[in-house]
Order: C-alpha cells, then structure tokens, then sequence
C-alpha cells in the first residue's frame, strides 16, 4: 500500500465532536506502553454507547490514564455466549459498542470471533480501528522476512500435541510466529528445533514496555540462553525463519557421512520414520531432509538383501 491517510466518509469516524455511526467498533489498545493508544481509539472510547472489555480492571486503568471515565461491561471467553445476544441487540437498536481486549487487538488469540461472524450476519456495521499489535511489532524487528509471514497463536501446551502443529507448519514458505507462556518456552524452542531444525529465529518479550527484550539467533542459542534464565516472564512472541529451499543440499560430504552411519544404526532397532525423527533432532536437522535420507538408505538396503 503507497497512499497515504485519508479522512474517511462515514459519519463520525473521523472527528472527535462528531456522534459515532452505530455498528461494533473492533478498538486495538497498547500492548505496553500506554501511550501507544491512537487517537481515533480515544475518540471511540469517549463516544461509543457502550464500551465492553475482557477485563474491566485492566481497561479501567488504561482509560484513566487518558483521563477517559466511562461505565465498563465485561466480554470474556467465558461469558462471550450470552454477552452477544446482549451486543447484537444493542446494535439492531442503532448502537455504537466499542469491544477492547487486555492488549492488542481484539479477536487476535482473544474473545470476539463469534460476535464479529454473528455482527456482520446480521447486517451491522463492523469497523476496525487499527493500533498496537504484537505481531507486528516483533515481525517488524526480528530481523526475519517481514513480506510473508503465518501467524499461529498459541499452540498446544502438551509437547507431543505441539510437534504435530508444528510439523503442519514446517513447510511454509514465511516466516513464522507464535505466542507462548514463560513457563513453556524452553520446551516450546526444544520442540521447535526438533522438528524444524536450527533455523535462525527470535523471541520477543515485553514488547513496548521498560524490560522490552529481543533475542536475535539460531534455536540452538535460543535454547542455551533461556535454560540458564528460569525466571523469565512477560508476554512472549517467538519468530522462526522460513524454510530455505537448499536445505537438503547444505550438508557437507563429511556430515553425510555422519548422518548415514548414524541412521544406519537407529534404523536397526526403529523404523524409518521413528528413527529419522530420532536422528533429526540429535543433530538439529530438518525431520523432511533426513526422512528423505532415511528412505534412500532403506532402499539400498533392501536391494541387497
């Protein structure tokens, strides 16, 4: 996109004095650092007829730091359900609500989803009001290609759930990111490595706010860094590079070797997947390019057999 901003044509939008059109206001908020708060946001905040927030606490605080005093209902995951009914009611009567999340945007590994597919099934006016966002924001810094990239949320706490999520990743051709808690996020980079190899990659903590922290490096070191930092906390995003399409062919003479000899003797005792698996993440290779291998050697062996 090369045009710059422009004022938009429906009624009141744009301006600050203006009524706010009825419809459901999707209003991004920082992710940190309050005063990452746009200015069209506040505008929606003041003026919208209802306000609904997935913690009230939290958005009560960041209103009053903009010195915003407002009446605030809560939309959770756990309340969503009945919560839309409600919503959509208020917008059939012409309403303006305004839904903010914890942090970011709304929807974005957030409550939302069904009341937007539900809003805009009934007809009614669904507006994004753009802002701070997390995936963004590390993408942008991670040093990783920022013109494709696949965003997958969170994925499953539960490791051998999560290699299997991983593997369905692992042939993207984009960059890739993901949340994780702090209590996972060894064990996530170790499932990472696992199935995908050393690829560079980036952890991106506390982004916008005092302790921000962005760690530029291949798994491997990734690894070796967080094991010895136990402590740590904040919001996480972790970045992994693409594929790159010579992979299968970067291996030296050398480390063939080794990577023949080494299946040769896992295979005695595990079939070919298993063992390429096993091998894979010994010496931080891609599973696809040592599976590959593995099957080569499987045939030759049965030839002689």
């Amino acid at each position: 996109m090369s045009e710059g901003p422009e004022i938009s044509p429906r009624e009141g939008r744009s301006k600050s004095d203006a009524p706010l059109a009825g419809g459901l206001y999707l209003v991004a908020t920082p992710i940190g650092n309050a005063r990452d708060l746009t200015l069209r946001a506040i505008d929606v905040l003041k003026a919208a007829d209802r306000l609904y927030a997935e913690d009230t606490r939290v958005t009560a605080r960041l209103l009053a730091m903009h010195a915003i005093a407002r009446p605030l209902h809560s939309y959770r995951e756990h309340n969503a359900g009945s919560m839309d009914d409600r919503i959509l009611r208020e917008l059939e009567q012409g309403l303006s609500v305004a839904l903010v999340s914890d942090a970011g945007t709304p929807l974005v590994s957030d409550p939302g989803q069904s009341l937007v597919e539900r809003a805009a099934a009934a007809g009614c006016n669904v507006f994004p009001v753009p802002g701070a966002s997390a995936v963004l924001a590390a993408l942008t810094a991670s040093g990783l290609p920022a013109n494709r990239f696949f965003f997958a949320g969170f994925l499953s706490p539960k490791s051998n759930e999560r290699r299997r999520e991983i593997r369905d990743l692992e042939n993207i051709p984009a960059t890739l990111v993901l949340f994780e808690a702090p209590s996972r996020l060894v064990e996530m980079l170790h499932d990472l490595r696992a199935v995908l190899g050393d690829r560079q990659a980036c952890v991106a903590r506390e982004l916008t706010k005092l302790h921000e922290d962005i760690r530029r490096c291949p798994l491997n070191a990734l690894i070796t860094h967080y094991e010895a930092q136990p402590q740590v906390r904040g919001e996480i995003v972790v970045l992994v590079a693409p594929p790159a399409a010579h992979e299968a062919a970067t291996m030296t003479l050398d480390n063939e070797a080794r990577l023949d000899a080494r299946l040769l003797s896992v295979m005695q005792d595990h079939p070919v997947k298993e063992a390429a698996a096993i091998v894979a993440a010994e010496q931080g290779l891609p599973r696809r390019t040592v599976y590959a291998r593995a099957l080569v050697l499987k045939k030759a062996d049965d030839g002689k057999a």
